[in-house]
């Protein structure tokens, strides 16, 4: 109900019990997904490294420990390729290995791709098929599918990253390019007959694939492929770093975040319902249909050059805007990606794993954002996650001080076959027992709730069993 409040003592022993299906094999992503990217790690064409930390076990075993489900591996195989016989060097084919079997050790699904790579493809997109790009597609993608043919589908190969395409001959271009990069992969047979296959939209930007995407190319095997777009925007607070003639730096992102003592750096465009509508358009045209969307790469910026209190803001902003992100793209059936790399700023030390952004970790994995300086509680405490379920309409809150959740919800109901409610809650596998206390339920309506609940997913239709106070009609 809009403008519910519900607050549940949590002190005996838990409010809310999320319990995760097993997937079928042939599932694209898990569901929900909590995709995390390795990069600059892998794709330098300078060599593994080069560009920061090589890789360790020690963090991948972090992302998997954090909350993330699914890793995504940029990859450079033409630096790292005899230019004569477009063999990949073996070397570089066993550090790629290595990092693939760490996450599969730790349940991992995995993509690797073809990143920038010197721009070898992606800067050459042409309107005609160029025969050594169209060579090197086929080489490479048959060299790695054979390395890789016993893994199962929790591996998927992406055939490139940010392929430069803007026109209608362009696509055609790069449509024919995939082709030959999905028959590489087919004609190695084994689990390569059935892996899920990635192809990027034009440029990854999501009104020229909603535009120009509008067939995909050519598989064998039905109803194996994804398509892949990647979420900067605005790029005023995702990347901008000086003002330009097109437009200024934003520092504060999403309605409840803006600043009132520097409005000059407050987002003008590219909010809250500029994101969903642009996520709808993927949803309308293609998971509609079937296909799976994933969202490859997004992120913003941290401007630690900023002084408080607007440092604070930004950095509470800069969390909700990942939170929003990865629940709006969950909420429209895409699989989003965090775009990180070593260095300040980013969630995990690449040396040992440790986690240097809790803040950003919690929002990324299902938990809240910071919220405003001084609007409210403090976020729901790790292993705690909290979202929204559903088409809410306003986005809720959640907020945990002296053993006492609040939340803050809106939605029409929890019945039905789409739910739409804000949840807390906290992952469990076999059989988990739930009591809490309901402390008190604002009166918005008689049938607002607020209780206990086991559910199969986050899905809004997942079935459920839910325990719920109301304020005019007694515990149903």
């Amino acid at each position: 109900m809009n403008g519910q409040w519900n607050k549940l003592n949590a002190s005996l022993i838990a409010v809310a019990c999320l319990l995760t299906l097993p997937l079928c094999a042939s599932a694209q992503l898990p569901s929900p997904a909590y995709g995390w990217n390795l990069g600059n790690t892998m794709e330098p064409p300078c060599g593994v490294g080069c560009w920061g930390p090589p890789p360790t076990q020690a963090l991948i075993n972090a992302v998997a420990n954090a909350g993330f489900n699914t890793i995504r591996i940029p990859c450079a195989w033409d630096s790292h390729a005899n230019q004569s016989t477009y063999q990949i060097d073996p070397t570089y084919m066993a550090q790629v290995k290595q990092v693939v079997d760490w996450c599969v050790a730790d349940n991992l699904y995995v993509i690797i791709n073809d990143h920038w790579d010197d721009g070898w493809l992606e800067n050459n997109i042409g309107t005609s098929v160029d025969p050594t790009i169209n060579a090197k597609m086929n080489s490479y993608w048959s060299q790695i599918a054979t390395t890789f043919a016993g893994y199962n589908n929790h591996l998927l190969f992406a055939g490139a990253n940010e392929p430069n395409a803007s026109t209608a001959a362009q696509v055609s271009t790069l449509t024919a390019y995939y082709n030959t990069f999905i028959s590489a992969v087919r004609n190695t047979g084994g689990n390569n007959t059935s892996r899920w296959l990635v192809v990027q939209g034009p440029s990854t930007d999501i009104d020229t694939t909603y535009n120009l995407m509008n067939t995909l190319p050519t598989d064998p095997t039905p109803g194996r492929l994804m398509v892949e777009v990647h979420y900067y925007t605005p790029w005023n607070f995702c990347g901008l770093t000086s003002d330009q003639s097109w437009g200024n730096m934003f520092y504060f992102w999403g309605q409840a975040y803006h600043s009132t003592s520097d409005p000059s750096r407050n987002a003008t465009w590219g909010e809250e319902a500029y994101l969903d509508a642009e996520f709808q358009k993927m949803t309308d045209k293609f998971v509609s249909q079937g296909i799976p969307v994933m969202i490859g790469e997004f992120g913003a910026m941290k401007r630690t050059s900023l002084s408080e209190p607007e440092l604070d803001l930004h950095l509470a902003s800069r969390t909700y805007f990942h939170k929003y992100v990865a629940d709006s793209a969950r909420r429209h059936g895409i699989s989003p990606f965090y775009w990180d790399t070593p260095g300040g700023g980013q969630l995990f030390d690449w040396n040992t794993g440790a986690v240097s952004d809790p803040d950003n970790l919690a929002a990324l994995t299902g938990g809240p954002a910071l919220p405003p300086p001084g609007s409210g509680p403090p976020p729901v405490p790790l292993p705690w996650m909290t979202q929204d379920i559903g088409t809410v309409g306003l986005s809720g809150t959640a907020g945990f001080t002296n053993n006492v959740f609040t939340l803050v919800g809106a939605g029409g109901d929890i019945q039905g076959t789409a739910d739409a409610f804000r949840y807390v809650y906290v992952t469990a596998t076999g059989d988990c027992t739930i009591i809490a206390r309901v402390v008190s339920v604002q009166n918005i309506n008689s049938w607002s709730k607020a209780g206990v609940m086991i559910r199969a997913s986050l899905d809004p239709g997942a079935a459920n069993a839910f325990a719920a106070v109301t304020p005019g009609n007694g515990v149903t």
